[in-house]
């Protein structure tokens, strides 16, 4: 295959590349500066593609392009986190139906996000959409990306992956959590009973890949290990991977005070997501639990 991927070197994109590189793959970044050197494609994720035809020829597009949802959500901020993903998928599919030939496949990124703050609930792909900010936003980008199943002429097949909260050793929400622990500071957050779905960032990229190749693959998937764990238990299984206490309680009033509508929505909130569409389709987990993808990623 030939992968066109957006956002190719953030932390899933540069997975996803590593593992169509290994198996002699051919893996074109779009990205805003191109190498000349290189197959790299340019863009504008606010304007699009120049040639609108240059996606011809790649038999796939991953997009993964978008703001970072870090950061106290200032309207401006807010408005950013929007629009990055509305242009960018805008853009990849105005791409893939200008491509003569056209890929024949989109693996659009997404969040479960999309179920809001849902409690204990157990969330898999049809669960109803929540109302919050990061819910409006998954809903808005899902159906963008929507719009490429019913471009003119030949059909494109969309895989909409919604992630939990990706572990790396580097980058993502992982390094950040380490310090406090490592200083003994680390704890809940609030009640600890907010549910964390989370998944390996190998398991994610080896997802995204097994949507790429199985042609019977499309709609959404939740992108999270099949064992979500409460808020308290994640903090003790890392402490415990540390060897390091976790009896320090961070207080809502404190990250609500800290972080704002950021702190509630990312620490506060939570989604009790299950992958029931890659289990019934066959997707074997390489760190389906909890303290296996730690030991893995921080020993």
């Amino acid at each position: 295959m030939r992968v066109a991927i957006t956002g190719a070197s953030g932390l899933i994109g540069s997975a996803l590349a590593k593992l169509l590189r290994e198996r002699g793959n051919e893996v074109v970044a779009v990205t805003r500066s191109p190498t000349p050197a290189t197959t790299d494609i340019g863009w504008d994720p606010q304007q699009g593609f120049e040639p609108a035809d240059v996606l011809s020829g790649c038999d796939a597009v991953v997009n993964l392009a978008g703001e970072s949802i870090n950061g106290r959500w200032t309207a401006r901020k807010k408005a950013r986190i929007m629009d990055s993903r509305l242009h960018a998928t805008e853009a990849v599919v105005a791409g893939i139906a200008a491509a003569h030939p056209r890929p024949s496949v989109l693996i659009n990124g997404s969040a479960i996000g999309l179920y809001g703050d849902a409690g204990d609930e157990e969330l898999d792909e049809h669960s109803a959409p929540g109302e919050t900010f990061l819910a409006e936003v998954t809903s808005r980008w899902e159906a963008a990306a929507r719009r490429v199943e019913v471009v003119d002429g030949a059909p494109v097949r969309l895989c909409l992956a919604r992630f939990g909260v990706v572990l790396a050793g580097t980058g993502g929400a992982l390094p950040e959590m380490l310090t406090p622990f490592r200083l003994g500071l680390g704890g809940k957050i609030g009640s600890g009973r907010q549910w964390m779905s989370w998944i390996h960032v190998s398991d994610a990229a080896e997802a995204l890949l097994f949507m790429l190749d199985n042609p019977e693959a499309s709609g959404p998937y939740n992108v999270v290990a099949p064992n979500p764990a409460r808020n308290r238990d994640f903090s003790k299984t890392l402490g415990a991977v540390l060897g390091r206490p976790t009896i320090v309680r961070v207080p809502k009033l404190g990250v609500r005070l800290g972080l704002g509508e950021m702190g509630q929505a990312l620490l506060l909130d939570g989604q009790r997501a299950v992958p029931a569409r890659l289990l019934s389709a066959g997707f074997v987990f390489g760190f389906p639990e909890l303290r296996a993808a730690l030991d893995n990623l921080l020993r």
